[in-house]
């Protein structure tokens, strides 16, 4: 199978570059996969897992949204936030978990609450399914 560049950016640091052959992303249109050769665009992420395929491996990273940007050179995610599911320990889970509650607690409006406890719930669940 045809490899292609990827890239995972979070605001610390790059995660990962390698060629791969495969990567599942949570859109914020709907999930997509990347292949090789695939026709550039860029597309919006939401809360959610990155799986990949690298000579035959998978891998998944949790991500807290970004943006995915598909061109002839390749796939560069920049996320807000990611972590190697093969990294989160419970710390981790916790953290994320108070921060969207932090967010819950801070909102203002009942159409900001209703969001952000919507989010929380996917945070919850996305991170359980990565735990699975």
């Amino acid at each position: 199978m045809a490899t292609f560049k990827f890239e995972l950016v979070s605001p610390e640091r790059l995660l990962l570059a390698a060629d791969v052959d495969q990567v599942d992303l949570p859109g914020t249109e709907g999930d997509f996969g990347v292949l090789a050769g695939h026709a550039p665009f860029i597309s919006t992420l939401k809360i959610g897992l990155i799986r990949l395929n690298e000579a035959g491996e998978r891998r998944a990273y949790y991500i807290r949204g970004g943006i995915a940007d598909v061109s002839p050179a390749g796939l560069m995610v920049l996320a807000e936030k990611a972590v190697a599911v093969t990294d989160l320990s419970a710390d981790v889970v916790a953290e994320e978990i108070a921060a969207v509650e932090a967010t819950v607690a801070e909102a203002r409006t009942d159409i900001g609450r209703a969001k952000a406890e919507a989010t929380l719930a996917t945070v919850k669940d996305v991170l359980a399914r990565a735990a699975a």
